[in-house]
């Protein structure tokens, strides 16, 4: 078991009063929890436990056996099943989101972060599931929440991402460690794109206005669906005008998120969220979006980038991004999404839920 430090500092700043909580935090399997480089829900994991143990709470989080954590690590596998093809996914999952309903009386609460699947364990237990809902990969994964929205609590991660058919306990906008993020001394000319590489991010579209305006493109992250990589973005990747950076780590994210001129989130999908733009935010970065998913709750149009409805507009929007004062991008976004806040908010959820069991 590996533990580290924890570098958050929590200040309650709601009423969240109250003994302290054993949580357990069940995260996916897919990467280490924090991730190296890829894994939204891994780094979400991450960071509401380290949040949860700086505030005093218990925590056993339930990750992959490299994990890093200064909570107690309980782990079924020794590597992610993205990161190692010995490890047979589903027989890993399985194993995992058991071994942490073997334990629920030795928890308060077991917080899911691992989508549908533990649902179906729920209620066998006594003690009470949150479950974070990511987004929806399909609408064929909603009747597993049907089945289980009147015995467990929902937190969507954005107003935009509730399905009319759920009930939620609330709406939690995900926090970050804004100590790893800092306003860039010298941001470069180049725009960015910084997500999965796959249709639904834009890729393609963050190439287009690039060449619209005259600007050169880096585009960092994984390669998600290799036909659009190979036939959409590829043949105009040449080291010059458009760059592909690779998957980016936690140790150059800041630098490649903080150097550029604006981030361009041109998704063509109703994001839940989308950590790029928040972290991008905390740079002082400017990002242009499409108006669509989450972007209008995180995105505040002229003052922390524009939202845009098209690739016209998008390239309108590079130029007036440059009169964006940086240092109050910052600013705004560290008001807005911290991980205290975010830990505070999951407190109450936890403390409604476990009043409301006999």
């Amino acid at each position: 078991m590996t533990r580290y430090p924890s570098r958050l500092t929590i200040i309650p700043i709601n009423d969240v009063s109250g003994p302290a909580l054993r949580v357990a935090v069940l995260s996916p399997l897919a990467w280490r929890t924090p991730p190296r480089h890829y894994g939204p829900w891994e780094q979400f994991a991450s960071l509401l436990t380290e949040g949860l143990v700086a505030a005093g709470h218990h925590v056993t989080l339930f990750a992959t056996g490299d994990s890093l954590t200064s909570a107690e690590l309980h782990s079924t596998t020794r590597r992610g099943w993205s990161e190692d093809e010995s490890i047979d996914a589903k027989v890993a999952e399985c194993l995992h989101i058991a071994s942490v309903f073997e334990r629920a009386d030795d928890f308060d609460v077991i917080h899911n972060g691992f989508d549908f699947l533990p649902l179906t364990y729920s209620d066998l237990v006594s003690t009470p599931v949150v479950t974070t809902i990511h987004g929806f990969s399909s609408e064929r994964i909603v009747p597993v929440y049907e089945r289980y929205d009147a015995t467990t609590a929902y937190v969507s991660i954005s107003d935009a991402d509730r399905h009319p058919s759920l009930h939620y306990a609330a709406t939690i906008h995900h926090g970050i460690d804004f100590g790893g993020f800092a306003v860039h001394p010298s941001p470069g000319e180049h725009l960015l794109f910084f997500g999965r590489i796959h249709p639904d991010k834009g890729t393609a579209h963050a190439i287009e206005v690039a060449r619209r305006c005259g600007r050169r493109l880096d585009i960092a992250g994984i390669i998600q669906d290799e036909e659009y990589f190979r036939t959409e973005v590829e043949p105009h990747v040449d080291g010059d005008r458009v760059r592909y950076l690779g998957a980016v780590d936690a140790s150059t994210r800041a630098e490649v998120l903080g150097g550029a001129h604006a981030l361009l989130h041109l998704i063509d999908f109703d994001e839940p969220f989308g950590y790029s733009v928040v972290e991008a935010m905390a740079c002082g970065t400017p990002v242009i979006a499409a108006d669509r998913g989450s972007m209008p709750e995180l995105i505040t149009h002229g003052r922390t980038g524009f939202l845009v409805r098209d690739l016209a507009a998008a390239v309108g929007a590079i130029d007036d991004v440059g009169g964006l004062d940086r240092a109050g991008i910052a600013d705004h976004a560290a008001r807005r999404f911290t991980v205290e806040t975010m830990v505070d908010r999951y407190v109450e959820v936890y403390r409604d839920v476990i009043g409301d069991r006999p």
